[in-house]
């Protein structure tokens, strides 16, 4: 099982099995009365694609660490009343229902809770350099990557446009 570091802020990227329960145990802080949890899992199809029987995710590790950090920074500005944020995603072959990304916040309220959760995502998913390979019943190709980045980027390659919100 994968275990948080110390401290308010949790991210990373694993090959182990990902479960939302120890995530949202975890940003529960006695300042907090609101967590948001997203867990992304994986579908059993996609557009124009029935049958998906897998998902391969490959990331390149220190330039997804280092976006993770930068969201959860970009977040905290935003926000500032956040107690804790988790930005956790998997590699490695999944199936369907397992979990492939794991998004927690907590906060004083709900609606800083649930605005940062919504634009972690959307931001991990955006520039985070990871990358997903589908197979389906009559197929397999690589799926959209970050707008940013290609597979076996170097550092300098990767962009980190400002988050957006609203």
């Amino acid at each position: 099982m994968i275990v948080p570091p110390p401290g308010d802020d949790w991210v990373a990227v694993t090959s182990e099995c990902l479960s939302f329960g120890p995530v949202a145990d975890w940003a529960v802080v006695p300042g907090c009365g609101a967590v948001v949890v997203f867990a992304g899992t994986v579908r059993d199809h996609a557009e124009g694609r029935p049958g998906v029987v897998s998902l391969e995710y490959e990331a390149y590790e220190a330039g997804a660490l280092s976006a993770l950090g930068d969201i959860v920074c970009e977040l905290r500005h935003t926000w500032p009343v956040l107690g804790r944020v988790a930005l956790v995603h998997r590699t490695g072959l999944l199936s369907p229902e397992e979990i492939s990304v794991v998004v927690a916040v907590s906060a004083p309220h709900r609606p800083e809770a649930f605005d940062a959760a919504r634009c972690g995502i959307d931001a991990l998913k955006q520039r985070a350099p990871i990358w997903k390979r589908e197979t389906w019943e009559n197929g397999r190709a690589w799926g959209d990557a970050p707008r940013h980045a290609g597979p076996g980027a170097s550092p300098g390659q990767i962009r980190s446009p400002k988050l957006v919100v609203g």
